[in-house]
């Protein structure tokens, strides 16, 4: 299992949010760029990269963003916030995201999901951002109709490269991860599965990296505030 460091962009800046509330916002680095190097030197395997102004409803920040996966490599990036047409995708994947990680449009609407899937085969993950059973969407704003468990299916049937579970509820928390949440997810399906939302210490990666089909886990707070080091981190849960 992998530990992801997280980078959430706005205004330019790297924050991180408590349960997704824009108002709820801390700011960790002026320099999200300077901010992927630093994770990439300390050992990561991969980044996480959200555009929370795209999420959020706002322009996207796709100079910003270019820099941050040029200053990664070469430690792919997968990259989401605000993604909700092919032509958004396209241009992530050009601007050099290895995968991209869709939520909003993929939970409202299952043919876009199968047609951006079958477009870039391996290359989409989809964001199942669960407030309880059902689907949180449009920047965690609203909740949709589907359950987790149904985009799950939804995503493996259209051949997404991994699902993303996050647990709103705890994400930007340190609360300890839903690890019952995840293992059940986790246990109806064949893909793999990134986990993300809450977690506090090297004991609560070890407990998911017991989860068969948990291939990663997305880190934020708890790496920007020193609970987690890195380092030690990977060493701990790293194959």
């Amino acid at each position: 299992m992998i530990v992801i460091p997280a980078i959430d962009v706005r205004r330019g800046r790297c924050v991180r949010l408590r349960q997704g509330r824009a108002e709820a916002e801390t700011v960790f680095a002026q320099d999200p760029a300077a901010m992927a190097k630093r994770w990439v030197d300390l050992g990561a395997e991969r980044l996480h990269v959200v555009d929370l102004d795209g999420a959020l409803g706002g322009p996207r920040q796709t100079a910003l963003l270019r820099r941050i996966i040029e200053a990664a490599a070469p430690v792919p990036v997968q990259l989401g916030g605000g993604l909700r047409d092919e032509g958004a995708v396209d241009e992530m994947l050009e601007a050099g995201a290895r995968w991209v990680v869709v939520g909003t449009r993929a939970a409202l609407d299952p043919t876009f999901l199968t047609a951006v899937c079958r477009r870039h085969p391996a290359r989409v993950i989809v964001a199942v951002d669960g407030r309880g059973p059902r689907v949180a969407v449009k920047g965690w704003t609203e909740v949709a109709d589907v359950t987790v468990a149904d985009l799950g299916r939804q995503a493996q049937g259209a051949g997404a490269a991994a699902l993303l579970y996050t647990d709103v509820s705890r994400d930007g928390t340190e609360r300890g991860p839903n690890v019952e949440d995840t293992e059940a997810l986790a246990r109806t399906m064949s893909m793999p599965i990134l986990a993300s939302g809450g977690v506090a210490s090297i004991e609560d990666l070890r407990r998911l990296a017991t989860i068969p089909g948990v291939a990663g886990v997305v880190v934020g707070r708890a790496l920007y505030t020193g609970a987690i080091d890195l380092g030690q981190a990977v060493a701990a849960v790293g194959a």
